[in-house]
């Protein structure tokens, strides 16, 4: 399902989330960015979200930017799914 919302997995646990944005600002207005922390160690978990302004944009940046190379990773874009309720 197409949404605005992408899953950036693989991303090196180096980078932070202007890092992020800015690798994928250039396919739109980016919304929201956030890389997940483990919450004991801070360090990066090597995934996080990017939101843009529509679907389009999404779309745009997922096809430019899936198997790309990030900080020497090569990464894993895909749409976000809803988390689903328990």
């Amino acid at each position: 399902m197409e949404t605005n919302k992408l899953f950036i997995g693989g991303l090196s646990w180096d980078l932070d989330w202007q890092e992020v944005k800015d690798a994928f600002k250039e396919y739109g207005e980016v919304t929201f960015v956030k890389v997940i922390k483990d919450r004991e160690t801070g360090r990066s978990k090597g995934f996080g979200f990017v939101e843009f302004t529509n679907v389009e944009e999404a779309v745009a940046a997922k096809d430019a930017m899936d198997g790309a190379e990030l900080d020497g990773r090569n990464i894993k874009v895909d749409f976000a799914e809803e988390k689903k309720e328990a």
